[in-house]
């Protein structure tokens, strides 16, 4: 199989009044495109901020990144960003939801950011895959939070990324919806055959994926295959 994201070497400090602070530390490993992965660990053992330098959010101190071939950190924040609206889907916790869009206009913007044209069609065809075409026109502070996380599904999806990473997807929902949230985040992820890579404290949906990292102390201790 083609490798999506290789990660070298990678480290990230942040400097404290006198002393240095290490959140992640000599982080190797490589995913497999089509794959899917969880990052898991304890509350500060720099998972987010691992998950965070692998979608090029941010620049590690040291190391190397490179996502679908491209070495993320030799470039500019510019091009980094122009990478992730080629290549790379989020999901976030707080579903980051623009509060002046409705739900429709929320999944289109990705495809207009892309230059894309007449996107209403793709974006509709979305929010119908997620159960929510009668809900296109309600603003985010209309959606329940089950929703809410429904519509960034389909705005994550509607720039057909190769690689989708998901940051505590089922955080802030109950677990009913979050049963629900996450089967529809794999439907739609094998659908597409999008590379998924998920930061997660539930060990039950981390063990959905083929392969589970952790994790702790800023070091990765552990690489296992579930069998799934």
């Amino acid at each position: 199989m083609n490798t999506i994201l290789q990660i070298q070497n990678l480290s990230k400090t942040y400097q404290s009044a006198e002393r240095t602070l290490t959140v992640l530390e000599n982080i190797n490993f490589s995913i497999d495109a089509g794959s899917t992965v969880a990052i898991v660990g304890p509350s500060g053992s720099g998972k987010t901020t691992l998950l965070g330098l692998c979608a090029g959010l941010d620049r590690s101190s040291a190391g190397a990144v490179a996502l679908n071939g491209i070495r993320l950190d030799e470039l500019s924040e510019d091009a980094r960003a122009q990478v992730r609206n080629q290549h790379v889907g989020f999901i976030f916790q707080n579903f980051q939801l623009l509060p002046t869009l409705t739900a429709l206009e929320n999944v289109m913007v990705p495809l207009e950011l892309r230059g894309e044209k007449n996107v209403q069609p793709q974006a509709l065809e979305l929010l119908d895959k997620v159960g929510l075409a009668s809900r296109a026109h309600h603003y985010p502070a209309q959606l329940s939070g089950g929703e809410q996380q429904r519509v960034s599904l389909a705005r994550a999806f509607s720039n057909k990324p190769k690689i989708l990473f998901a940051d505590e997807p089922t955080g802030n929902l109950d677990a009913e919806t979050s049963e629900k949230v996450v089967n529809l985040l794999f439907r739609l992820n094998q659908d597409a055959g999008t590379t998924l890579v998920l930061v997660t404290h539930d060990l039950e949906l981390a063990s959905k994926t083929q392969r589970i990292l952790r994790v702790k102390g800023g070091k990765l201790v552990s690489d296992e295959r579930t069998g799934v």
